[in-house]
């Protein structure tokens, strides 16, 4: 029988989607508290792991992925000129035939697919509203809302993402995100044939690739060394970008010169944290980038946390108790957890040294080794 009945996820993001429908899933009463009164998702593309996909198949919506983005089991890796090096890092399906190697999708249309699945759910969902203070009381923790209202829950689970409002409100002492040197860029372009798998570009000045989203479109990727974190103004994304992509042919030669004002551009600087155990004080929670927000390097940001959701689903329905649960949730998602941020902090650490690419592939290939063990 499940320790709770009723919890509230703050935070409408990947995280607190997948709780929501997973918790609904096994009788546990979910309610989503989301700030932005848009529900709106920021980003171009997103590249998805097989680890990753096995976790959203777990959660019933890997067939609305392989429908509206594009999954492909080869990645290869390409010069800057835009010749194929290596064809493939992948042999056969590790993870089983049901799961591809790899997938891009656009970030709101994998959005839409777990906003329409939280709907189906039942879960309540309200917008434009946050957590403005918590108290534990009687055994449950009680909630004033930035709206004035309030609410009583069995757990408060803190899905708000890396700079988590709810985790500066119970825990107050952790550190901030830490910036790593590099930011991301990201665009959307017209897909050529040839793209038909992901896409690694090395040897040129900065580390690029693009991956397949759609039948028509692709997205673009660029890592570039910015020690001093400057501000890049958004209308001057495309420009900015274009120039990031100088010396580099093919399809990435293709996009910088298709740059434009109307060019869907995105810009971020790279932060990561790594909140030390446990990730719960009382009744409240934390989980997916509010406890461990990592960097691109491994794709695995999403992947983590669709499984903190799906571990936690099974914990609070096994026969532990709530205290058992929570300190349960931590035991099993932290080195893991711990594993891929501290890895792709080390990868970013790499391209930025230019360290021998041999490095670079070892430790992707032991973190990939790692992902694909059991969650």
């Amino acid at each position: 029988m499940p320790v709770v009945n009723r919890v509230l996820i703050v935070g409408g993001g990947i995280a607190g989607m997948s709780l929501a429908i997973g918790l609904q899933r096994v009788g546990i009463v979910a309610e989503i508290v989301e700030i932005d009164p848009h529900w709106r998702v920021y980003g171009a593309g997103i590249t998805i792991t097989g680890p990753s996909l096995r976790a959203f198949e777990r959660l019933g919506v890997l067939g609305r992925i392989e429908e509206l983005g594009f999954c492909y089991d080869a990645t290869s890796i390409c010069d800057a000129g835009g010749n194929v090096i290596v064809a493939s890092r992948v042999a056969g399906r590790p993870l089983g035939p049901t799961v591809p190697n790899g997938c891009g999708i656009l970030r709101p249309v994998l959005h839409r697919i777990l906003s329409e699945a939280v709907r189906t759910s039942g879960a309540a969902v309200r917008l434009g509203v946050g957590v403005a203070a918590v108290e534990e009381r009687d055994g449950q923790a009680e909630i004033a809302f930035t709206d004035g209202s309030a609410g009583r829950y069995d757990l408060v689970v803190g899905a708000d993402g890396i700079h988590s409002r709810l985790r500066e409100l119970v825990f107050p002492g952790a550190p901030p995100p830490r910036f790593t040197g590099q930011g991301c860029w990201r665009a959307v372009a017209p897909r050529p044939s040839m793209v038909d798998g992901g896409r690694v570009y090395v040897g040129g000045p900065v580390k690029a690739g693009v991956t397949p989203v759609s039948r028509e479109e692709m997205y673009l990727f660029l890592l570039q060394h910015v020690p001093d974190n400057p501000r890049m103004p958004k209308e001057r994304w495309p420009e900015l970008l274009s120039a990031q992509l100088q010396g580099f042919k093919g399809p990435l030669g293709a996009v910088r010169d298709s740059l434009g004002s109307a060019s869907n551009v995105n810009y971020r600087p790279l932060e990561w944290l790594l909140l030390s155990p446990p990730w719960h004080r009382g009744r409240v929670l934390l989980i997916g980038d509010a406890a461990h927000a990592t960097t691109p390097h491994l794709a695995s940001g999403a992947g983590l946390a669709v499984e903190d959701a799906l571990v936690l689903v099974e914990l609070l329905c096994s026969d532990c108790t709530h205290a058992e649960a929570l300190d349960g949730f931590t035991r099993r998602r932290f080195e893991r957890c711990r594993m891929v941020v501290e890895n792709s902090v080390r990868l970013g650490e790499l391209e930025m040294s230019h360290a021998p690419a041999v490095e670079h592939a070892e430790l992707q290939r032991t973190s990939m080794r790692a992902l694909n063990a059991p969650i």
